[in-house]
């Protein structure tokens, strides 16, 4: 694994550049209309990651809750919202799961996309969320301050994980201009604090459980940090599909809030669920920190993370919120 040549374009613009490519290829044909079965239902696919983050949709399908809305839904799996953004875009998906600032830097760049629902947010807690900055346990880092000047490794760079850790170490009077971060996959992280290829690692369950149970540390809860109540992930659609199909975004949402709020209720059935469509080891799905899920979005949230966001030039103006959220 290696650090992003400098030449290189960074990955929100390398994935910026792949959708307006889609969007070009789109302009003289709108997405269709979602087909209806003999029964009535709606058929609907949805791009998601395999993390804990959507186990509430997974509930959702299992509760009736989306049948009960008259749709009839297929759950895509992709690695990131790098391809879900696209496929949105493209109408293979009607609704894609993604991080915040990835929106965020979506509706800057003028793409066609509108948040329809929460997602996953911070459980606020020091120490219990569900993403964190871990060192191995004989690193001389202590505090979040202590990154500045370290190499850091995370899952992509220039977004949500390198937002939200620049400013947890800013709170903490560190300087975090003076970090290098360096790109690997979520998997890759913990190995590469234990070989001291990187000085320190951002992850996300199950690895925060996984590698501090080989041992590592937890320097600081990067999300909760930044705020107790960040809304880390929001489920969206293009605008086109919205505008022609409002009745269907409109079921989806109801059926959606019911999923979260049914996962923040039952967290024994969210462990259940992860073993049905992740790899997670039943032991590690028992002890993994669970995110908070809320129908309600935080919008003071996702605006800290739009100035977070211009403050490190991942962006060049304010995103239009009013226009992105429901």
């Amino acid at each position: 694994m290696h650090r992003s040549p400098t030449p290189r374009a960074p990955r929100p613009l390398r994935l910026l550049a792949v959708v307006a490519a889609v969007m070009l290829a789109l302009t003289a044909c709108g997405g269709d209309d979602s087909s209806a079965g003999e029964d009535g239902t709606t058929a609907v696919t949805v791009g998601v990651i395999p993390i804990v983050d959507v186990a509430p949709i997974y509930l959702g399908i299992d509760q009736g809750f989306f049948e009960d809305e008259g749709l009839d839904l297929t759950l895509k799996t992709a690695q990131g919202g790098a391809a879900i953004v696209p496929g949105v875009v493209s109408d293979e998906f009607q609704f894609g799961f993604s991080n915040t600032i990835s929106l965020l830097l979506a509706n800057t760049q003028g793409l066609p996309l509108e948040v329809v629902s929460a997602g996953v947010s911070s459980t606020g807690e020091a120490g219990k969320d569900f993403g964190a900055v871990i060192v191995s346990k004989d690193s001389n880092i202590q505090t979040a301050a202590d990154l500045a000047g370290k190499k850091v490794a995370v899952n992509t760079l220039k977004n949500i994980n390198t937002t939200t850790i620049n400013e947890a170490v800013r709170q903490d009077g560190g300087d975090p201009s003076s970090i290098d971060y360096i790109e690997l996959p979520f998997p890759d992280i913990a190995a590469a604090v234990s070989k001291g290829t990187v000085d320190a690692g951002q992850v996300v369950e199950p690895f925060l459980t996984i590698t501090t149970r080989q041992g590592d540390r937890q320097v600081v809860s990067n999300y909760a940090a930044t705020d107790p109540n960040l809304e880390v992930g929001m489920y969206f659609a293009s605008k086109g599909y919205a505008e022609k199909n409002p009745e269907v975004v409109k079921k989806f949402r109801t059926a959606m809030e019911k999923s979260l709020e049914y996962a923040q209720a039952h967290p024994d059935e969210v462990r259940t669920v992860l073993g049905t469509y992740t790899e997670i080891d039943p032991a590690i799905g028992k002890a993994v920190m669970l995110p908070r899920w809320s129908a309600e979005i935080d919008e003071d949230s996702v605006q800290k993370l739009a100035d977070l966001a211009e403050q490190d030039e991942l962006i060049s103006k304010q995103p239009d919120l009013e226009e992105m959220l429901p």
